[in-house]
């Protein structure tokens, strides 16, 4: 096991840190936190000693743009980069894809690579409760076999930058919807919404305001309100409860890129 372990995760609701941080208790004794979700965030430099498990949630089949945006600010200078696509139990296409190859821009050499599944941001009955044990089980073990390729790398018989992740190049194109969480009377303004939004798309005045050109629809603001007081409207949900009733009954698979 390792002394230390870096984790740098955007997880606006959450389950993309939880994936992370189950990984990050199976490789290291400690684990050293970068949030990304946070606007704030300045970055961070690492060096050739380092393990970085670098995290990010599937938005249909990419990446969040912001996520990649914020992600130039990390050096990796050489860094040892196990990286993972967290996705709600559909698919997650091109997205560990664009993980890759936006840590090879900056400087880290990947150890290894996964696509966990975990608990939809929006439809939280898909894949509800996920990770569980049972994926806590196989992360288990994919940290074994990474704990393993790393003495391999150390002792010079096995390189980094192994076995390609599928998805294609260029990436699949996607936006956002249209439509914004609305606030209910059961509100009380106490603007925790407003100072955790990851694009501050939230007045922190007017917090039952949500800017469209801005949001994204992370769902951060619903996930942590206090009062339940944010959801997304009633036309959209039953859209998107409709579209993604396939995957309701399937066990989205965790799969390892060694």
């Amino acid at each position: 096991m390792l002394e230390n372990i870096h984790v740098v995760h955007f997880s606006p609701a959450g389950n993309t840190r939880k994936a992370a941080l189950l990984l990050a208790q199976a490789l290291g004794s400690r684990a050293v936190e970068q949030d990304l979700t946070l606007p704030q965030n300045k970055g961070c430099t690492f060096g050739p000693e380092d393990v970085v498990i670098v995290a990010g949630p599937v938005y249909g089949g990419r990446l969040p743009e912001i996520m990649v945006h914020r992600m130039a600010a990390l050096q990796g200078n050489g860094a040892l980069a196990v990286t993972l696509a967290v996705y709600g139990n559909r698919a997650y296409e091109d997205a560990l894809a664009e993980l890759d190859d936006s840590v090879g821009k900056q400087g880290f050499r990947r150890l290894s690579s996964a696509a966990l599944t975990a608990q939809h941001s929006i439809v939280t009955q898909l894949a509800s409760g996920r990770p569980d044990q049972e994926d806590a089980e196989e992360i288990r073990h994919f940290a074994n076999e990474i704990l393993m390729k790393y003495e391999r790398i150390l002792s010079g018989s096995e390189q980094p930058d192994g076995y390609p992740v599928p998805g294609n190049r260029p990436y699949k194109s996607w936006k956002p919807m249209q439509a914004v969480p609305e606030v209910t009377p059961a509100c009380v303004r106490c603007g925790l919404c407003a100072r955790r939004c990851p694009v501050e798309a939230i007045p922190a005045k007017e917090p039952s305001r949500t800017d469209p050109s801005k949001c994204f629809l992370c769902m951060r603001c619903v996930a942590i309100c206090p009062e339940k007081a944010r959801k997304l409207p009633e036309p959209v949900m039953a859209g998107l409860e409709q579209k993604l009733a396939p995957f309701m009954e399937i066990r989205g698979k965790n799969e390892w890129y060694l």
